[in-house]
């Protein structure tokens, strides 16, 4: 039995499962303005099913593809994966059997779903390679979780209409844009190992201003789809807290480095969960 405990602790902190606050709030934001409202119990099981599934077998496949690599790096070298408690066959069995409860959960949902699941899939997978040959990595882990809000909007309606696309791009630029700051962690180590993230190839001036960047479009986009979608008053607010957050990030980051996981971690989450509740309170109020 404390062996299973052990297990279940290991494979925790592999893939992060409190780490799933980022997509989560978006699924559900997208599920909540389809339905105009209230989507059912049924579907927020199933949407939970599916949101956790894909991101275990996406940091499944990162920890897999990456376990030799995170050996070497200092600051992930007590991972699971790179210090010999997660074996490779462990790994493996954990992204096949995310990867099949995934398709399942899509099956049940609707044709749609089902039809974009393995590709949805492919995405997911492909971040975790493209760092050895493109600095594009970080867009690419933005589309994959920006994938979520066009995933909820499909599970409710089966359809993809624009204000989900523009949900979508603002989730892209926003995980892009914090994936950039958080990256400049490992700078050194990426130089020295020939991986292609934008710091290591670009420097660290470039890299915060290719940030900012990607927020303010983040912002944009967001804003964008509080219009296009039709919402109201406490809706618009939620792009407009949103772009204090993603400012706050930013100036955290600028002035001191070593805020970078307090910038990663807590103040996107709670950008997701703030961005979340002003749906909701627009909903109930319209």
């Amino acid at each position: 039995m404390q062996r299973l405990v052990q297990k279940a602790k290991d494979f925790n902190e592999l893939v992060m499962f409190e780490h799933s606050i980022f997509s989560l709030p978006f699924i559900f934001i997208a599920m909540v303005v389809a339905a105009d409202g209230w989507f059912g119990f049924g579907l927020l099981i199933l949407g939970l099913l599916a949101a956790l599934s894909a991101r275990n077998f996406a940091m499944g496949v990162n920890r897999y593809a990456d376990r030799e690599i995170d050996a070497k790096n200092p600051r992930t070298a007590t991972r699971p994966n790179a210090d010999g408690r997660m074996d490779a066959v462990s790994m493996m069995l954990f992204i096949v059997v995310n990867a099949l409860i995934f398709v399942a959960v899509a099956y049940m949902i609707n044709s749609l779903a089902f039809a974009l699941s393995v590709p949805i899939l492919l995405v997911l997978a492909s971040y975790s390679y493209f760092k050895r040959f493109s600095s594009l990595a970080h867009a690419v882990l933005g589309l994959a979780l920006g994938l979520a809000p066009i995933s909820g909007v499909v599970a409710v309606n089966a359809t993809i209409p624009l204000w989900s696309v523009l949900l979508s791009l603002g989730v892209i630029f926003w995980v892009a844009g914090f994936d950039l700051l958080y990256s400049l962690q490992d700078i050194d180590f990426d130089k020295e190992n020939d991986l292609y993230s934008i710091p290591s190839r670009y420097g660290i001036e470039a890299t915060l201003f290719i940030s900012a960047l990607f927020h303010l479009l983040a912002t944009l986009f967001w804003i964008l789809f509080v219009w296009a979608a039709d919402l109201g008053f406490f809706a618009y607010m939620a792009p407009f807290g949103s772009g204090f957050f993603l400012l706050y990030e930013q100036q955290l980051v600028r002035r001191d480095f070593t805020q970078i996981d307090r910038a990663f971690f807590t103040v996107n989450g709670y950008l997701g969960f703030l961005f979340f509740l002003l749906i909701i309170i627009d909903r109930i109020v319209s």
